[in-house]
């Protein structure tokens, strides 16, 4: 990357035909290089030399698409001129990079070491709906513990309903049921949870039994159940869920946090809210903490394949086989064949706000958010709330709805979320710690209470990528070691679980 034009201008790679404006430029604005013909807001683009209909535009030295008729040096670049054109599929068979060595300095972070080997970042309660019939009952439970309900166990972070809409009208046998079973299990066992209530209302089809069914002693051990119905009904299901957590508080108030590796270190990758900023600033600095994170041993997940659409040949090119990079190329062509099963397209994104900040077409929001997955090798492609077994980087198949993916990542057994936004994105994420970072000083400085790291820097030019990464890593390790985030010292995150509801609702 490189600022050129009095720093007006950011140009991404030698042989971009686009840059990306620093500042707003005014129409008629004589810079070093061009005259700007048109007002181009901050963050959009800019045509670096004359453009012809039909002509590749490039950003990052790849295509985001074609030029729908011609586009004179200095002209604003966006959905007006710009059209979306799909690239061939990328090949597979792949070679994977070699690892880096291992660094000279062991980190460690303080953590929740528990029974089954797992680390929690966080030391919650859980209570966990089986059905939408049983979440009112969660959420009463939960609000019992709110305030200084929990002052005789200080070592308990607090109490979380999980709920969600689903969990009956659905078929009894398939694929909608088994992500959601999927989706729970992996929350139910969850190493920021202490422990867990799962309530049922007793006749839904996600019948609570046959969900705790088929996990591990010690992670049942850990689970507490009851339903509705067999307890006499709602303020009776209340008074012995309150019961459940008061025990479960006590026992999890023993708890300490402990020195361990950063191998227990899970982060989820997400960016929402984008802008034109993204794919510069935030997206390569997060990817930079996360070849630190691989590095000393650690494992993040990126998702959000619809997200990825157009920009998958930068993972298949760094894939650990050629089966890795055609696990991810078979995930692509589902979301092809899903999306014109309900009558869309994958290229229907970037959403309005994403267009406001400056991204114009999914070729251009995936480039940059690849970014987010640094430069590691990609060594594993898992499914949603698939558990995450493999360490370094590993591709979970999720929607591009962030509290959709993000669920989906937490469920597969991230302890941490890391989440890029450049128009100001304010996810929480109980009982996982969301970092909401940045991608430039003036949404930082707008939602200071909101935003927990500013990338901005790498924009103003008063920060490399490098060094943004740096600090964002040791903030990683920090907050994985109990420093509150923004939206955990204002409450935000308990309703934020939202499982991926495939098949029939009926």
């Amino acid at each position: 990357m490189s600022t050129d034009a009095a720093a007006a201008l950011i140009v991404l790679h030698h042989s971009d035909n686009v840059a990306v404006a620093r500042v707003a430029l005014t129409a008629d604005e004589a810079l070093p290089q061009l005259l700007v013909r048109n007002a181009i807001a901050a963050g959009h683009k800019i045509a670096l030399r004359d453009i012809a209909g039909g002509e590749v535009v490039l950003k990052y030295g790849q295509p985001i698409g074609v030029a729908s008729r011609n586009i004179s040096v200095g002209e604003h670049v966006h959905s007006h001129n710009l059209a979306m054109a799909r690239a061939e599929p990328a090949p597979t068979g792949q070679t994977a990079r070699p690892m880096p060595s291992a660094p000279s300095e062991h980190l460690t972070f303080e953590g929740y070491l528990r029974a089954d080997g797992r680390v929690g970042t966080r030391n919650y309660i859980g209570v966990l709906s089986s059905v939408n019939c049983s979440a009112t009952v969660c959420k009463a439970i939960a609000q019992a513990f709110s305030g200084d309900a929990l002052a005789a166990c200080p070592g308990v972070d607090g109490v979380v309903a999980i709920t969600h809409g689903s969990g009956c009208g659905m078929s009894a046998e398939g694929e909608g049921l088994e992500v959601l079973r999927r989706t729970l299990r992996g929350y139910a066992t969850h190493p920021n949870f202490a422990g867990v209530v799962l309530i049922g209302l007793g006749c839904e089809v996600n019948q609570v039994d046959p969900l705790v069914q088929g996990l591990p002693a010690d992670a049942r051990a850990r689970i507490h159940t009851l339903t509705v119905q067999q307890a006499g009904g709602t303020r009776e299901a209340v008074e012995f869920g309150k019961q459940l957590v008061r025990e479960l508080a006590l026992q999890a108030g023993t708890a300490r946090r402990s020195p361990v590796a950063l191998s227990h270190l899970v982060v989820g990758l997400q960016c929402g809210g984008s802008d034109g900023y993204s794919g510069i600033s935030a997206n390569p600095a997060l990817g930079a903490a996360v070849d630190l994170l691989v590095r000393h041993g650690g494992t993040a997940i990126l998702s959000e394949t619809p997200e990825i659409y157009g920009a998958e040949h930068l993972l298949t090119a760094r894939a650990a086989s050629p089966d890795v990079a055609e696990g991810l190329l078979a995930r692509i062509r589902w979301w092809e064949a899903y999306a014109a099963q309900h009558g869309a397209q994958l290229d229907n994104n970037p959403s309005p706000g994403n267009k406001a900040g400056g991204i114009t077409t999914i070729l251009e929001k995936s480039l940059g958010a690849v970014a987010k997955g640094g430069s590691s090798t990609l060594n594993d492609v898992v499914e949603y709330a698939q558990p995450v077994s493999a360490k370094g980087l590993v591709f979970m198949d999720t929607p591009g709805y962030d509290p959709v993916s993000a669920t989906g990542q937490v469920a597969g057994g991230a302890n941490l979320i890391c989440f890029t936004t450049g128009r100001g994105s304010t996810y929480g994420c109980k009982p996982t710690p969301s970092l909401k970072l940045a991608t430039n000083t003036r949404l930082f400085e707008r939602m200071p209470l909101d935003m927990d790291f500013n990338a901005g820097g790498i924009v103003d030019g008063t920060q490399t990528v490098a060094e943004a990464g740096e600090a964002l890593f040791r903030l990683m390790l920090d907050t994985a070691s109990g420093r509150a985030t923004l939206s955990e010292q204002h409450g935000l995150g308990d309703n934020e679980f939202v499982p991926w509801q495939l098949g029939a609702v009926m």
